[in-house]
């Protein structure tokens, strides 16, 4: 059993934010039991907490689980019957208005996005430590997310676009639907190494578990590290390989 095992959210542990399933709750809380979890993905705090910790059993180790919001750029554990803020890299109120802008002129530029039509929820949402740009909204129902950029075409313009507006910053693809901006140099793989000096153990010691291990994929960044890595198709797959590390003890 890996010391730290961490895991994608979306796409990995649950549909897009969907809550987990009782089978994968159940499975997640006896992991809990043996091991260090931590769960790193784009969504803030709140969403962590409704598709994740709410979903587990009363019993389930929290002490066991870390929580990354914001690809990376936060970090919380349960302390004292509360969940605890390690670091945060927080962007601050001119950054964040100026990746707003330059959010606005991609969408205009490339036209994949038009601000005057009608959406599910917000499209631009400053989390902290990330500004996130979501086409359809933060609400999107998930048929509408799936058709909306399959080949991750449209995702691609975006973040090569955008980062070259902003050369200070990192620009990543972040849900089926959505462009993740944090400071620079903060992302999934910032978060993973954040995780293993906190537990003094070697990246080699750790497994990253995700959906989008590949070449402009939300989790590419993880390669930077030298953590064990798993591809997983979706819930479904990962669920049969939590089951395969349980059986394993």
């Amino acid at each position: 059993m890996p010391k730290l095992i961490i895991f994608d959210l979306d796409g990995t542990l649950a549909e897009s934010k969907q809550p987990l399933t009782d089978e994968m709750a159940v499975l997640l809380s006896q992991l809990l039991a043996h091991t260090r979890v931590a769960v790193i993905s784009g969504g803030a705090l709140p969403q962590f907490l409704k598709q994740v910790v709410r979903q587990l059993p009363s019993d389930a180790h929290l002490s066991n689980l870390y929580l990354l919001p914001t690809s990376g750029a936060a970090f919380y554990e349960w302390k004292q019957d509360n969940w605890n803020k390690v670091y945060e890299e927080r962007l601050s109120e001119k950054e964040a208005q100026t990746i707003e802008a330059a959010m606005r002129a991609a969408a205009a530029k490339t036209g994949l996005i038009d601000f005057s039509k009608p959406v599910w929820g917000e499209r631009i949402e400053y989390r902290g430590g990330q500004v996130t740009l979501s086409a359809l909204g933060q609400k999107a129902p998930m048929e509408e997310k799936k058709k909306w950029d399959p080949d991750h075409a449209k995702r691609h313009a975006l973040q090569e676009l955008l980062a070259a507006l902003l050369p200070e910053f990192s620009v990543g693809i972040g849900g089926i639907t959505s462009i993740d901006v944090t400071k620079r140099g903060v992302d999934k793989a910032y978060g993973v190494r954040k995780l293993c000096e906190r537990f003094g153990i070697s990246e080699s010691e750790a497994l990253y578990i995700g959906d989008e291990l590949r070449a402009g994929g939300n989790d590419e960044a993880v390669y930077k590290t030298n953590v064990e890595t798993k591809s997983v198709n979706g819930p479904a797959d990962t669920k049969v390989f939590i089951e395969s590390l349980l059986e394993s003890i």
